[in-house]
């Protein structure tokens, strides 16, 4: 059975940085698609960047240019450096994971508070 651990979330201040970690294990194959979601509190989960396992990136436009994700292949890890970040970023951040011959996976998800 697939298992997704992210790390890395807590408490960062307006302008700060912060960097996620996502480890996806128990599977055989490895995944086609890594995508970071964060869902706020009232709001819909929506799509935060997606790296795919060729190394194509897709951003949201609310973090490009503030945002960098990137994956190591080997380990089945994806990251996502966030800088400048804003209160509005706030939210409680997911992995997914996506693969061609198994149903898609989430983690349980990290909290994100930017605040002062």
């Amino acid at each position: 059975q697939v298992q997704v651990v992210e790390s890395g979330g807590g408490l960062v201040q307006p302008g700060g940085s912060l960097r996620l970690s996502c480890a996806a294990s128990g599977s055989i194959f490895s995944p086609t698609v890594m995508g970071w979601y964060r869902q706020a509190p009232g709001k819909q989960r929506e799509l935060v960047a997606s790296i795919t396992a060729g190394g194509k990136t897709n951003y949201a436009d609310f973090v490009k240019g503030r945002a960098t994700i990137s994956s190591d292949n080997a380990k089945n890890t994806m990251y996502l450096q966030m800088n400048k970040m804003r209160p509005e970023d706030t939210a409680v951040y997911y992995c997914n994971v996506r693969y061609n011959l198994l149903p898609e996976s989430w983690g349980p998800g990290t909290q994100v508070t930017v605040s002062s």
